[in-house]
């Protein structure tokens, strides 16, 4: 079967894009521990929860960006082409308070790196339902929904995303320009003894759906 090739030009005829944004993604990802019965498991470094990364954020002086709401639609041809190439398609609908932002996202293969870095295509589109209709008609499907609640704040050049997300649990995503500056920020929190994990959400939540089968 003839597989049809995703027409970033259609795209922009086609629907009000606000912003565009080509960069390396670089970024540490790590989990906090689970609760048990006993309370909270510790981790290596002795955090093992969002509140307590909050107080560390706090005391450093680190700036509350917002608190998010994101549903994300993971897109894919018949023949997992972009999941088989460790690419993804991934469109976003972001709630913050009243307000809403949707973004059509496009990641590259992994790269070999300390933490994940990956080329990123991230543009912002006013009409969700549409770009969902176009992707579907140009032979991309709906493939994976991955839900998460995420708190931001900015601490030494870097984005800190306290993510709480279905199925997964309770992590600490880091990006930042450069390595150098993601390790610094991973010290100053107490996680430099956590390990970073390169799977995406996605790709972890499919996991899980998968062993529950």
């Amino acid at each position: 079967m003839k597989q049809r090739k995703f027409n970033w030009l259609k795209l922009k005829e086609n629907f009000s894009i606000i912003a565009e944004i080509m960069a390396i993604e670089i970024e540490a990802k790590l989990k906090l521990a689970r609760r048990s019965c006993g309370g909270l498991a510790r981790q290596p470094g002795g955090v093992s929860s969002h509140k307590q990364v909050i107080e560390k954020l706090r005391k450093l002086g680190a700036e509350f960006v917002s608190e998010q709401i994101q549903k994300d639609y993971y897109f894919d041809d018949e023949n997992e082409t972009l999941t088989g190439a460790d690419k993804c398609l991934r469109l976003r609908r972001q709630r913050t308070g009243k307000d809403e932002k949707v973004f059509l996202t496009y990641k590259g293969a992994r790269e070999k790196a300390k933490y994940k870095r990956r080329e990123e295509v991230n543009v912002e589109v006013s009409d969700a339902d549409a770009v969902e209709k176009l992707l579907c008609g140009i032979g991309f499907k709906k493939a994976l929904a991955v839900e998460k609640k995420r708190l931001v704040w900015q601490l030494g050049g870097c984005e800190v995303g306290l993510d709480s997300v279905a199925l997964l649990g309770d992590f600490v995503e880091i990006e930042g320009p450069s390595e150098e500056k993601i390790a610094d920020v991973q010290k100053k929190l107490g996680l430099s003894d956590l390990p970073h994990i390169s799977e995406s959400y996605a790709v972890m939540v499919r996991e899980k759906i998968g062993r529950r089968k």
